[in-house]
């Protein structure tokens, strides 16, 4: 499973550099050149959405979003595990109900010819992108789910993990201090 999570975090970062270039090589044509890269704003947009749910995915796993521990830190294991089993219960609910909601938008905008303004790209395959990376975010997080119902796993294992990231990044303790 680690595989496959560093494969979807790869895919998220790379469309992200894609959309950095992107805007950059864009701009660059904007302003010095007086020619701007056609359909860079359509483009740009609909990258970044899939970059986006790509990068859920990997949240889906690893659990990296902001997290209030405040009534789970004053609960015993049982409660604790039964907390954390509810959000992220409610997490993959929430990733199924987009996933089914965007399936229906890439079935729109295929039928509809929804398409760039500029080069007339059609829409579709950045939404089937996007419900792509919304499929991988259900398979993590219901990987996740299923660890904390059935092992008693918690995201402890990996607030180590990011503890010891900082530490061995250079300057990363003066960052923190400010």
């Amino acid at each position: 499973m680690d595989r496959l999570i560093h494969w979807i975090e790869r895919v998220a970062g790379a469309l992200l550099g894609l959309v950095t270039v992107l805007i950059v090589v864009s701009a660059i044509g904007r302003y010095l050149l007086a020619r701007p890269v056609p359909d860079a704003f359509d483009l740009s947009r609909l990258v970044l959405g899939v970059a986006i749910i790509w990068g859920l995915a990997g949240l889906g796993y690893w659990g990296s979003h902001i997290k209030v521990d405040l009534l789970a830190g004053l609960l015993g294991p049982r409660a604790k595990r039964a907390v954390n089993g509810l959000a992220w219960a409610v997490l993959f609910g929430f990733t199924a109900l987009l996933a089914w909601k965007i399936h229906g938008r890439v079935i729109n905008a295929f039928n509809g010819g929804d398409a760039t303004m500029d080069l007339r790209l059609p829409h579709w395959p950045f939404f089937a992108a996007i419900w792509l990376g919304l499929l991988a975010a259900l398979v993590t997080t219901g990987w996740r789910l299923w660890l904390v119902l059935a092992r008693g796993r918690d995201l402890a294992e990996f607030e180590d993990i990011e503890a010891a990231a900082l530490v061995a990044t250079p300057g990363a303790d003066e960052e923190s201090r400010a």
